[in-house]
């Protein structure tokens, strides 16, 4: 009997042994698991086979410019990529993209598990690093519209022209409570205030990832930049907001707190400090607060190298950064040595197995949710669509929503489209370049013909009748004997760090050129194109009439609905309009309130 005991002793052992090297040689994937496991069952099954160095590979994420070589998406298991602003394919057009996206998810598929890439990119304002998407008004215009129903409208929108490039994940919405115009993203934010971030945030985050995150026409959305990057001492990008907690709470917060209400998958962590302590590195925020009180369920990402602002060793960042709560690092060229640091890290203990499955585990459920394990590939149906007519339209609809009407004396506007002559001025009447601003096409943006829209001079010429004359000069010389001129002038493109202004007056060269318009006798109607309030004391009284259109983006035709009556302006100021710089910071609900235009202010016909 005891033979025959220690027979079948070995004999299971045996067995057992066998299934283990079969688990391992023949891993299980989701798409071979019985149809009735749950996501959670698909993700502990996954979780359970992988290495520690297949877990490290899905918490980095590379830029894909910054790849040494194809190969190593399959070598290193690397879990995302990313196209930070201008890093494009060498054919920036869709079905280049698409291309592209394409040949780096069959690089992942070739693994041993065979998990797909989730590929992020700064889907801002539309698809905005393709040439030829529809670009939509940067955020501080779409928050004028107070339209949380166009704004999903216009996320479903740019939702459809990303996954037509294979994209399955924006950086979007930017949800931050931008409190000192000097700021150079407060074009990105909504507005100044909670209340519209909650509003537009929950809107945009339905538009990404609609009723299923699993359509093929959605994709992942992520808030950003938690907490409080909108209030920094100074307006400074990447600086300090310097606040008690309960302050914090009342203005930063609530925008994630709907945000996760509504679903969002991800969010971005800052690169900004709360009374000197990184983001990156405070746990109490990103896990007590974010995880563990407000209940968040998807995965944070770093921003773009953000570890590198931790004290200490590159080591000894990632352990910090990854204790604190992070889950995937936009690393985001290094990968091979956070990789390497991040392993060692865990096989010294200074990073838990714990917090690793965690991390992947959160990646994983989104992952699945996503459905890229079904749909690893691009749908090419939705990238014959990017940048159509029926896509156009709803961008012009946003546009004309979010114009602000500041000034109209003698009610000047609306313009009858019969006058004899029209005279046009300013450096951003015939610029696209100029009317999209930043993150288009490049990271800061550029002036000039950058991809495929409408002017607001040329939108003018469509719209008016056969019979009137039109007549552009960009230094505003040669305007006597118009009807009217429309001058239109501001801000030139910039983005994070390199917009940040001390001095935001209009500038001697737009001033000179409404001088000359002026000068002539003739009406004149000024278009302020810029991404945040300017300081007006130079033209206030020069200009019969002003609108703020912000950064329209490429269907200028939304700017000649307003100034020519086929839409009556609606938008309504979501920051306070200052008289001089000597105001700024300021914010409804401020002691001494005194703005030039208040929050939510806004003329009609």
């Amino acid at each position: 009997m005891k033979k025959l005991f220690m027979s079948l002793l070995i004999a299971t052992g045996i067995i057992i042994l066998s299934c283990c090297n079969q688990k391992k040689d023949n891993p299980v994937h989701p798409n071979n698991q019985t149809d009735n496991q749950t996501i959670d069952q698909k993700v502990e099954t996954l979780l359970n086979q992988m290495t520690l160095a297949e877990k490290a590979g899905q918490m980095t994420q590379v830029d894909r410019s910054a790849l040494q070589n194809i190969q190593d998406i399959k070598t290193y298991f690397l879990g995302s990529l990313l196209s930070g602003g201008g890093s494009a394919p060498a054919d920036n057009s869709p079905a280049g993209w698409a291309d592209m996206y394409d040949s780096y998810q069959n690089y992942a598929l070739q693994t041993r598990l065979k998990i797909p890439l989730i590929y992020g990119i700064d889907a801002v304002h539309g698809n905005n690093n393709v040439k030829g998407a529809v670009i939509f008004p940067h955020n501080i215009g779409m928050g004028c519209t107070w339209d949380p129903v166009l704004v999903q409208k216009a996320a479903e929108v740019t939702a459809e022209e990303v996954a037509g490039t294979g994209i399955n994940w924006t950086f979007s919405p930017c949800i931050a409570v931008a409190r000192n115009i000097r700021w150079g993203r407060t074009y990105e934010s909504f507005g100044q205030t909670p209340e519209i971030q909650q509003i537009m945030g929950q809107a945009e985050i339905a538009g990404y990832q609609g009723t299923d995150l699993s359509g093929q026409s959605s994709i992942l959305a992520c808030a950003k930049h938690y907490l409080g990057d909108g209030g920094t001492y100074g307006g400074k990008d990447q600086g300090d907001t310097e606040c008690d907690e309960a302050t914090l709470r009342a203005i930063h917060l609530p925008g994630y707190i709907s945000a996760i209400k509504t679903g969002v998958g991800s969010i971005m962590v800052s690169f900004s400090s709360w009374n000197g302590v990184k983001m990156s590195e405070n746990k109490y925020l990103l896990t007590d607060v974010l995880k563990n009180e407000l209940g968040f369920k998807g995965f944070l990402v770093s921003d773009w190298g953000a570890l590198y602002q931790l004290s200490g060793s590159f080591k000894t960042q990632i352990a910090s950064a990854i204790n604190a709560g992070i889950d995937m690092v936009m690393v985001p060229t290094d990968y091979k040595g956070f990789i390497s640091s991040l392993i060692s890290d865990v096989n010294d203990g200074s990073i838990s197995m714990d917090r690793i499955n965690d991390a992947v585990r959160r990646i994983l459920t989104i992952k699945l949710k996503k459905g890229l394990f079904d749909h690893p590939l691009t749908n090419r149906a939705f990238t014959g669509k990017i940048g159509s007519a029926e896509h156009r339209e709803v961008a012009r609809e946003c546009v004309r929503e979010s114009i602000v009407l500041l000034k109209n004396s003698n009610n000047i506007l609306p313009l009858k489209k019969n006058l004899s002559k029209i005279f046009i001025a300013g450096k951003n009447a015939d610029d696209i370049g100029n009317q999209c601003g930043g993150w288009t096409i490049s990271w800061q943006g550029n002036s000039g013909d950058i991809t495929i829209g409408t002017t607001i001079l040329q939108a003018i010429k469509n719209t008016v009748s056969s019979s009137t004359q039109v007549t552009f000069s960009k230094d505003g010389t040669g305007a006597s004997g118009s009807n009217v001129a429309i001058v239109v002038i501001g801000e030139t493109p910039y983005a994070e760090g390199m917009g940040d202004r001390s001095d935001l007056s209009i500038s001697n060269d737009d001033y000179q050129t409404l001088l000359n318009v002026k000068n002539s006798g003739v009406p004149t109607v000024v278009i302020l194109i810029s991404g945040r309030p300017m300081i007006l004391d130079k033209i206030i009284n020069l200009s019969d009439a002003i609108m703020a259109a912000w950064l329209p983006g490429t269907e200028g035709e939304g700017v000649a609905d307003i100034i020519f009556g086929d839409y009556k302006p609606t938008g309504k100021l979501t920051q306070s309009w200052p008289k001089n710089m000597n105001q700024i910071p300021i914010n409804f609900g401020d002691s001494n309130y005194d703005p030039l235009f208040p929050y939510k202010y806004g003329l009609t016909y």
